[in-house]
């Protein structure tokens, strides 16, 4: 999700190492390309390019940056595609100003063309830059700096933070808007940067940044001011006692759970990407226009096209075939032609089941269109239109967030092919922070019952279907337990022959399916199985089932997706329970290249 580092110092000295290390520190969050900025007088040196730290680095020389003040940052492909250009940090017209920024700056389109229509020089297709020429704006236009960032908040639309300097000064600035953002104070020396691990090495002690403040760094104090009427804000330093490996995982103990838990921020940023995005009204238009509509992807992915496909048909009356893509090409391509259109879907874009099928499909002649969460993957390249996923890194090989956000896209496409109003979909990051706080208590005494079972079922009907079927998935990832995901009514055609005292069985029920539900509720409970339901609070459900995992009241479509978050943790506590490590799988990778 990008990384953003700056420090201040009181007089000009090599910095490039500091950088550099402050870069690595950065890498476990995911990234493309890396830069490096140091300011010394009337002198910016910039040097940025695609590759790794070290490599970067190295041929770049990074070692021999000299200044008072520096900017390091890792960028993770949003707008523009990962390249040297596109790298950050970035300049201002002038060369004057250089910034850098963590985040998405939804705007960013219209932005770039405002900026160019005024006049000013703009370099790459990155919404990092937008940030630098927002500012540049307001001090071409005669404001002081902490005006022209008050400013340009206004013009800039999303979820960002950034850090940004200019030439004959003493300072550094931030700002934050959504993304994270953390100040250190140290003798002779302030810092920033988007999280603890690139600071700590320096100081612990530290300063918690919240959303619209606007900090000044100087080498000897900081100072924070209100973006809303420029205000000066008290807060006392604390000071940082965790471990590396425990700042790296925000205080998780494992990045699983942090990835869990970041879901409702990817959400929030992957809905404001897609209400600016040009690519989503090039994806409707192939749709609407098509013959024939596939969703194609594997595993994880193949239950997000599955949970697609249903919001397509109960929302805008679009039949779409979900497909897992190994069987695309004997089941479907022989009928396919340039009439149709595939959505190919991959977190990493390289799994090659699915770039075998793109290459088939294109060969059709069919309109081929992407999902995934890297840009600038084989996928992301091959395809003549895709969207991105906005979740930034995923370190744990099972996948969380970048599923969710996943289905985000898929239910925000069908409700724009529907003509409906997307506004409620807003709603989504808040109902996703009150399930995961009301869920976590739930699902952590549900777990030694569970615990003894090495065999169980996960079933769902209609639009939780999909979402039993990655319960399962996640369930025999990380606890090495088989757990068999079905569709509901299925049960009662012969796997309901397992049920045996205490046998455990999870029913993910739908708002307007509980009838149904409850139905096979009491097939299981009658046998003396235990009945884990998973839904919004209902009297029948609390009547009928073993036990109830409350979700927050929601539309159907929306509390389909709210169901798999409780699924992800509990197979998060029942693998920790068994003393698995649940990043790291036995026998998975995170990214298959392979047939």
């Amino acid at each position: 999700m990008c990384g953003i580092f700056g420090i201040v110092t009181e007089k000009d000295q090599p910095l490039g190492s500091i950088l550099i290390e402050a870069a690595r520190r950065l890498t476990y969050r995911g990234y493309d390309s890396v830069g490096a900025a140091t300011i010394s007088g009337s002198r910016i040196d910039l040097r940025k390019d695609v590759g790794k730290v070290d490599e970067v680095a190295e041929r770049y020389h990074f070692a021999e940056m000299t200044g008072s003040r520096g900017i390091t940052q890792l960028r993770w492909a949003t707008f523009g595609a990962p390249s040297q250009v596109n790298a950050q940090p970035h300049l201002d017209s002038d060369g004057d100003l250089v910034g850098a920024h963590n985040g998405n700056v939804v705007n960013n389109v219209e932005l770039r063309q405002q900026f160019m229509a005024e006049g000013m020089t703009v370099r790459s297709h990155n919404d990092g830059e937008s940030c630098v020429h927002a500012v540049e704006r307001y001090i071409d236009r005669g404001y002081d700096f902490i005006e022209a960032i008050r400013r340009a908040y206004q013009d800039l639309q999303g979820d960002y933070a950034y850090v940004i300097g200019q030439i004959n000064d003493d300072k550094l600035y931030a700002v934050k808007k959504g993304s994270g953002l953390v100040v250190g104070i140290g003798e002779g020396f302030t810092c920033v940067s988007s999280d603890l691990p690139s600071i700590l090495p320096l100081t612990r002690k530290i300063l918690r940044i919240q959303d619209g403040e606007i900090i000044t760094l100087w080498a000897d104090r900081v100072e924070l001011r209100s973006v809303t009427d420029g205000r000066l804000i008290e807060r006392e330093p604390e000071r940082v006692t965790e471990t590396m490996e425990a700042v790296q995982k925000g205080g998780y103990a494992h990045f699983m759970l942090k990835e869990i838990h970041e879901q409702p921020q990817v959400a929030r940023e992957v809905l404001h990407r897609l209400a600016g995005s040009a690519e989503v009204d090039q994806a409707l238009a192939a749709i609407r226009n098509a013959r024939q509509v596939y969703f194609i992807g594997c595993g994880t992915s193949y239950h997000a096209c599955l949970a697609g496909s249903v919001y397509f048909a109960q929302l805008a009356g679009k039949a779409v075939i979900p497909v897992l893509a190994p069987q695309f090409i004997p089941q479907y391509l022989p009928a396919v032609n340039r009439q149709d259109v595939g959505i190919f879907v991959s977190q990493s874009g390289e799994t090659k089941d699915v770039l075998n099928a793109l290459q088939a499909a294109q060969a059709q002649g069919m309109t081929c269109l992407g999902l995934a969460n890297v840009i600038g993957s084989t996928l992301t390249k091959a395809t003549a239109c895709w969207l991105p996923l906005c979740c930034g890194y995923e370190i744990s090989v099972p996948a969380t967030k970048t599923f969710t956000n996943q289905v985000v896209t898929f239910l925000y496409l069908a409700y724009r092919l529907a003509g409906k109003d997307d506004r409620p979909l807003e709603d989504i990051p808040a109902l996703m922070e009150q399930t995961l706080s009301a869920a976590e208590s739930q699902i952590q005494a549900i777990v030694p019952a569970i615990n003894p079972w090495n065999d169980m079922y996960c079933l769902g009907y209609g639009a939780t279907y999909p979402m039993a079927l990655e319960g399962a998935l996640k369930l025999k990832e990380i606890t090495y337990a088989h757990c068999e995901g079905m569709l509901s009514t299925e049960f009662k055609h012969g796997p309901l022959s397992a049920v045996t005292d205490n046998y455990p069985v999870i029913f993910v029920a739908g708002p307007q399916d509980v009838p149904l539900i409850v139905s096979g509720i009491n097939e299981v409970t009658c046998r003396g199985g235990r009945a884990i339901a998973i839904g919004q609070e209902d009297s029948r459900l609390r009547a009928n089932a073993s036990d109830l995992i409350t979700l927050p009241a929601a539309s159907p479509e929306i509390s389909s997706l709210l169901s798999v978050l409780p699924l992800q943790l509990l197979a998060y506590h029942l693998s920790v329970e068994r003393g698995y490590d649940p990043d790291f799988p036995r026998n998975l990778s995170k990214t298959l290249t392979v047939d």
